[in-house]
C-alpha cells in the first residue's frame, strides 16, 4: 500500500526511532514513503541516516525521504504526525514548574494542568497551528495525529481553527489497564472490556467487565485495589480519588494531580520529583542509544521491536476499514457526523478522551453518556480553564491569559497572578512575546 507518512518532529530520538519502527514492521504499510521533518537539521540527519541504512541494508519494501522545508513535506500526506516541543524542553519545563510556585501556585507539576500547563500550552499552540495552517492547504484530506502535549489544549485550538482537518490527539496513559488489570483480575487483558473517559490524563476507568461471562469486574478493583498497589510510588493521590469517587484514574499523582488544586494534599511528592528524574534521564539515554546506532557501536536492531504505541495499528485500521475499537482517543465532544455529545454533562466546546471506533472516514467516538456528578464537576471545571486558555493562544490575548489563570484554582492569589503572567512572558519572551 503505498501512502505517504509525514513525522513532524522526527528527530526526536524517542518519537522519530519508535515510529519508524513500527512503520518498517507493518506489512499494511509496504511500499511506503516515511517522510521526515525537523526544523533541527542536525537532528534530522541523525535519524535519516540510521532509518536509511536500515532499510537498504535489509532491503525493506520502505522510502526514506528527509526535509527541513514542512511544506514540501506536507505534499501528498496520507498520514501527518506531530510530535514537537518548543526550546529546550527540560529547561522550559523546570521554569513552568518552579517559577508559579513563587506567585501562589499549589501545582504539584508543570506539563499539562495548572499555571505551569498553561505556559507549556501559550509555547506550543501558535507552531502547530502554523503546521495545521499548512496542512490544510497542502493536504487537507490527510489523516493527522497528535502526541505533543499539552494534549487536550492542542487538541481544542485545532478544533476551533482547523475544524475540517480529521485531527486526532494520542496519549499512551491507557497502556496502563492493560499492565495493571490482569495482574489483579487474574485473567488476560483479551477476557476484560473496559471503558475509560474524562480529558487526556484526567481520566477514569468507568467499566470493567469479564468478556467470557459479562460479569462486572468492579466490585473485585474496587476490593483488591489498594493492596495490590501498596508500597508503589506516585500512589498516594489516585488512591484518595479511587476511594472518594468510586473510579480509579488512569494515570499517576504528576498528570492526574495538575488538574486539582488540593492535590498537594495528599499526592506523592517525592514519587512525582523521581518520575520527573527517571523520564529526563530516560530521554537522554534515548539520545546517547541513536548516537550510538549512528556510530556503530550499538548494533541492536533497533527497527525489529514493536513499541507497543496504537498509531501505526490505527494507520492500518483506517486503510483496510478494520471497524476497530480503540481504547482512548482524544477528539471534540461533539463530532461533526454525531448529533450527541460524547460524554452528556461535559462542554460541547472542549476535546475528551474516549473509546472510538476506526474505519477508512476515520476515527469516531464512543458515546459514554452521563459521569457521575463529582467527576463530571472535576472535569467542567477544567474544561473551563480550558476554555479561556485555549483562546488567549489563538488571540494572543494577555488579558484572556491574565483571566485563564484566575479561574485555574491552582492560582490562590489575585494580584500574584498578574505579577506570574508578567514574569514568565519576560522570561519566556522568545515564545511568549506574542501575548500582547
Amino acid at each position: 500500500m503505498n501512502k505517504k507518512i509525514v513525522l513532524i518532529g522526527a528527530g526526536s530520538a524517542q518519537f522519530g526511532q519508535e515510529t519508524v519502527a513500527d512503520i518498517l514492521l507493518s506489512k499494511v504499510l509496504k511500499g511506503s514513503e516515511i517522510c521526515l521533518h525537523d526544523i533541527n537539521p542536525r537532528a534530522l540527519k541523525t535519524t535519516q541516516i540510521v532509518t536509511s541504512r536500515a532499510v537498504k541494508e535489509n532491503n525493506l519494501p520502505f522510502t526514506i525521504t528527509a526535509t527541513t522545508n514542512r511544506k514540501q513535506a506536507l505534499k501528498g500526506a496520507d498520514f501527518c504526525v506531530i510530535s514537537i516541543e518548543v526550546g529546550y524542553r527540560f529547561g522550559l519545563w523546570e521554569q513552568d514548574w518552579s517559577i508559579p510556585l513563587k506567585y501562589g501556585s499549589r501545582q504539584v507539576f508543570g506539563e499539562n494542568g495548572g499555571p505551569g500547563g498553561m505556559f507549556h500550552a501559550l509555547r506550543i499552540i501558535p507552531p502547530i497551528l502554523a503546521i495545521c495552517a499548512d496542512a490544510a492547504k497542502i493536504c487537507p484530506d490527510a489523516f493527522i495525529f497528535n502526541y505533543s502535549n499539552p494534549m487536550s489544549r492542542i487538541c481544542l485550538a485545532v478544533k476551533r481553527k482547523f475544524p475540517q482537518l480529521k485531527f486526532y490527539g494520542l496519549c499512551h496513559e491507557i497502556g496502563s489497564m492493560p499492565h495493571h488489570l490482569p495482574k489483579l483480575l487474574k485473567t488476560p487483558f483479551s477476557n476484560l472490556a473496559i471503558k475509560a473517559g474524562g480529558l487526556n490524563h484526567f481520566t477514569w476507568l468507568l467499566e470493567v467487565k469479564y468478556k467470557k461471562t459479562g460479569k462486572d469486574a468492579y466490585p473485585e478493583v474496587r476490593r483488591k485495589w489498594l493492596n495490590y498497589i501498596k508500597g508503589r510510588p506516585e500512589r498516594t493521590m489516585v488512591n484518595a480519588i479511587f476511594q472518594k469517587f468510586g473510579y480509579l484514574p488512569v494515570t499517576t499523582d504528576s498528570h492526574f494531580g495538575e488538574y486539582i488544586h488540593w492535590a498537594k494534599d495528599v499526592a506523592d511528592h517525592k514519587g512525582i520529583k523521581n518520575f520527573y528524574r527517571f523520564y529526563k534521564k530516560y530521554c537522554f539515554k534515548r539520545i546517547n542509544r541513536l548516537q550510538d546506532i549512528l556510530s556503530g557501536k550499538n548494533k541492536d536492531e533497533w527497527w525489529t521491536k514493536f513499541s507497543g504505541e496504537r498509531l501505526i495499528p490505527m494507520f492500518e485500521e483506517i486503510i483496510t476499514d478494520a471497524h476497530k475499537e480503540e481504547l482512548a482517543v482524544n477528539l471534540p465532544n461533539s463530532e461533526p457526523h454525531a448529533p450527541n455529545l460524547l460524554i452528556d454533562n461535559l462542554p460541547k466546546d472542549c476535546v475528551v478522551e474516549v473509546p472510538a471506533m476506526v474505519d477508512k472516514k476515520g476515527v469516531h467516538g464512543v458515546k459514554l453518556g452521563m459521569l457521575s456528578k463529582g467527576i463530571a464537576g472535576l472535569l467542567n471545571h477544567e474544561a473551563a480553564v480550558q476554555d479561556v486558555l485555549v483562546e488567549a493562544a489563538i488571540q494572543g490575548s494577555r488579558d484572556l491569559a491574565l483571566q485563564a489563570l484566575l479561574v485555574d484554582t491552582n492560582m490562590t492569589s489575585f494580584r500574584k497572578a498578574e505579577q506570574l503572567l508578567d514574569k514568565m512572558i519576560k522570561t519566556q519572551k522568545k515564545y511568549l512575546g506574542y501575548i500582547k
